[in-house]
Order: C-alpha cells, then structure tokens, then sequence
C-alpha cells in the first residue's frame, strides 16, 4: 500500500522506515532539506538503536522510502497519509498545533481523491473534527488555484482518523515492529477495516523478524484496538499520565521508605507481584523526563480545566515527579554542608539512557541548581554531549569523555541516566580518584551494602 508521511522527527521517521520494512510503498516529507539530503544519503538524523540497519534493511528489499521536501510529490503519494509532526508544549501547557495545523492544510492542497487522514502526532482530544476541517481549508485553496487556470476539481472525498504510537525512545523500533497493541481510531467502519488492513502484516506478525531486532520468544499476534476517533486520542494521553502516575507513586513511597526506614525497592517488588498492579514502571528514583510525560499530562490537564474540572491526581503526579530533582539538591546540602565550592559530577545527560534526547532531562536542573548555589559541575555521557553543547550554549557545565575521567577530585558522584556502562563500573577505581566519597544513586542501580563496603557513603531513593 502507498503510505506518505509528514514528518521526518522521532516519531515520523520510525513510522515511515518500519512501515517500508514491512512491504509497504512510503514517502516522507519534510521541510528540513539538509535533513531529507542527509536521509537521502543513508544517514540518520536521530539517535535510536537499530534504526540505521532497518533503512539498510529497506534498501536491500528495494523498499527505502522516498525523501522529499516536495509536499506535492509526497502528498499526492499515498493512500494513506500520516501526520507525525511536532506538537511542542507552550509555556502555558497546552500544545503548540501549528506544524499540525500547516500539514493539515497543505494535505487538503496535494491529496488524492479518498485518501485517509491518519494522526500519528499526539493531538488534543477533538482534534479529529479540527484537522477535517483544515483539510477542508486546503481543499478550498486547491479549488481556487484550480479556477485561476480555468479548470475544474471535483469535490475530494477523505477521511481523518486516529492511530496514535506508543513509541519509547531507546526501543522504538521494537516497539513497533512488536507493540502491545495497535489503536485504530475511527467514526467510519469501512475506514477503520482499511486501516486494519494497513497493519495486518504487523498485527499477524506475518514479516520475517531483523536479526538485529529479533522477535521475542512466544510473541504472538497483535491486538488491534479498534474505536472511535476521540477515544483513541484519549487512550494515547490517558496511558501516558498513568505510566506517569505510577512512577510518581513510586517516588512518593520510596520517600516515605526513607522516613520509617524501609527499602522501596522491596516494596515495589512486593506490591508489583500483585497482578492488578505489576512490576512495570514502579521505579523510584529522580523522576521521569523526555518530552512525552510532562507534555501529555500538561495536556490532559488542560482539557479537563476546559470543563471546569480540577484534576487533582494529574497536578500531584507532576509536582511529586519535580521534587524529586529537588530532593537530590536536598541531599547534598545534608551531606557536603556547603555546595558552593564543591566539585559535583553527573553520570548522565539525556533523560533515559539509550537516546540523546535532552527535553526535560533531570539532569539539566540538577546542574543548574547546583550551578547557581556555586558548585562546578562536571558530567558526562555516551552519546548526549554534542546535543548539551549545541542546545545549552554558555551552560556552565564542562564535560568529559569517561566516568574515570568525570570521578577527578570530586566531592560528590550524582548517578543520573541508568546507561548500561555506568551500572558496570570499577567503583573501587572511580573511589580512588574521588576527593570525597558521596555517591548518590538516583536511579536506585548499586547495591547500598556493597557500596558502603567499599568506602562510599551511599544515598538511594528510598534505600534507607
């Protein structure tokens, strides 16, 4: 089937590149040019694990999409149209919509006769009747070129539908080649089945597994969801702010843990084996960060203040999930006294490993508090260090290569992103090198005991 796809970001390119896997016939649009050249050429513009083999993979069937800056040649493409642009927050909290609304409209100006519609982006809930008409918008500026020229266009017939992602930076392509289950949302049936068809490959798991993303063992066939348009938006926000909450209920217990004495990640084991409740997601720890979480709740948050309704639970899940970067400062001052000084260094940048990806990255408050109350703050990462210069120009954060190198008279160690290469270090060496020997554990990955054997004063999250 002929797919297009606008947008070449995070979301968009997994899209388009894992649709093409599977058989389908895509093109992408973007008007980033140095970013469609560099894809024309093979090259990734993002970091995410195994998305450079999946292109080579779709070159090797004959399948790697068409990139173009060119909406018309694109547009006009595919039967089915995905919208994957930015929906960035605004200071307010509510979505910034106007990369959605401009692709909606160009869509309605270059689309074929009865093509679908699809919101891949992450849409306010009611979207659905918003892009329909911003489509329609598009079509009537097509008619009116149309008539300069003396020809005729015959009204369009289309569709708009939901088919939101549930994409984790770091294992995105496994999660869509392999998903928990795919949301088609729909107000039409007969729209809803061709979309169903789209996915059946997947949905079947029909396709030959990459060796470098295999299948996981007893993966079976994938549950298609299929609704109406306004409850697949919500389905996507609504999964987002419980993921969301659980953690924060986590981060909450885990400081009651410290208070009476108890070790969170022993309740959250026990409480997780309870099958109503589960193991996923129970992490304490400095919070979560990225740029979905806060966004979506933002969201939901707002949509509900709309209707005049206060959404408690919502507003304590972000004002927990914060404190906890706060909690870390707190921390330090307990321990060292006086910050001002003090040479502190961060394990970690990007707000999850696996991804360079800096949007609302603990790690950025961290040193920025620690900054302000005098401390030089050193830090380091496997791949995010390029991204932190590019995008904090005059940060007063230095950084180097390696955890050895980052341990160099420090007074204090701060664990912030659980890369795997940081849970596999030499801490008797990284000791050695430090002035003092405060280690603090902000994703709960070092075991208390054998820490405190070695000499370190060890501070988890709820490790008390």
């Amino acid at each position: 089937m002929r797919v297009s796809v606008i947008g070449t970001g995070y979301v968009g390119l997994v899209t388009a590149t894992c649709f093409a896997f599977l058989g389908h016939d895509v093109a992408c649009l973007d008007i980033n040019e140095k970013r469609i050249e560099d894809l024309k050429q093979g090259k990734v513009p993002i970091y995410e694990p195994h998305l450079e083999e999946l292109l080579i993979a779709c070159k090797a069937k004959n399948k790697y999409p068409i990139f173009s800056t060119d909406a018309k040649e694109v547009i006009s493409h595919g039967e089915f149209i995905f919208i994957a642009v930015g929906t960035p927050p605004q200071a307010n909290g509510e979505p910034n919509l106007e990369y959605l609304k401009s692709a909606a409209e160009t869509i309605g100006q270059y689309m074929q006769d009865g093509a679908i519609v699809i919101n891949k982006s992450t849409v306010p809930v009611g979207s659905g009747n918003w892009v329909a008409m911003l489509v329609e918008n598009g079509i009537a500026l097509r008619a009116s070129d149309a008539s300069k020229h003396t020809s005729t266009l015959t009204k369009l017939n289309f569709s708009v539908a939901s088919n939101p992602e549930f994409l984790r930076e770091g294992s995105a392509i496994a999660d869509t080649l392999y998903p928990d289950r795919i949301v088609v949302g729909s107000d039409n049936q007969e729209v809803a089945n061709k979309l169903k068809g789209l996915y059946r490959v997947l949905s079947e798991q029909e396709f030959v597994a990459p060796d470098f993303c295999p299948r996981l063992e007893n993966f079976g066939k994938v549950e298609v969801i299929s609704t109406d348009i306004t409850s697949a938006e919500m389905i996507k926000y609504s999964a987002n702010a419980f993921l969301a909450c659980k953690i924060s209920f986590a981060n909450q217990m885990a400081n009651i843990c410290d208070l009476v004495g108890a070790d969170v990640l022993e309740v959250m084991k026990g409480i997780g084996s309870d099958e109503r409740i589960g193991h996923r997601f129970l992490n304490a720890g400095i919070g979560w960060g990225g740029s979905c979480f806060g966004k979506d709740v933002d969201a939901l948050i707002k949509i509900a203040e709309e209707y005049n309704y206060n959404p408690e639970m919502l507003k304590a899940t972000k004002k927990i999930n914060y404190a906890q970067r706060d909690l870390v400062i707190k921390r330090l001052q307990e321990h060292l006294k006086i910050i001002k000084g003090k040479k502190i260094g961060l394990l970690g940048i990007a707000f999850k490993p696996n991804t360079d990806d800096l949007r609302d990255a603990p790690a950025l408050d961290i040193a920025a508090a620690l900054i302000k109350l005098g401390a030089r703050v050193v830090a380091t990462d496997p791949i995010a260090i390029e991204n932190c210069k590019v995008q904090n120009p005059g940060f007063e954060l230095s950084y180097v290569n390696n955890a050895s190198e980052l341990a160099e008279g420090l007074d204090a160690l701060i664990l912030v992103t659980e890369w795997q290469e940081y849970l596999d270090l030499d801490m008797k060496d990284i000791l050695s090198r430090m002035n003092g020997n405060l280690f603090i554990d902000g994703r709960n990955q070092y075991s208390p005991s054998k820490m405190r054997e070695l000499g370190f004063t060890y501070i988890g999250m709820g490790r008390a």
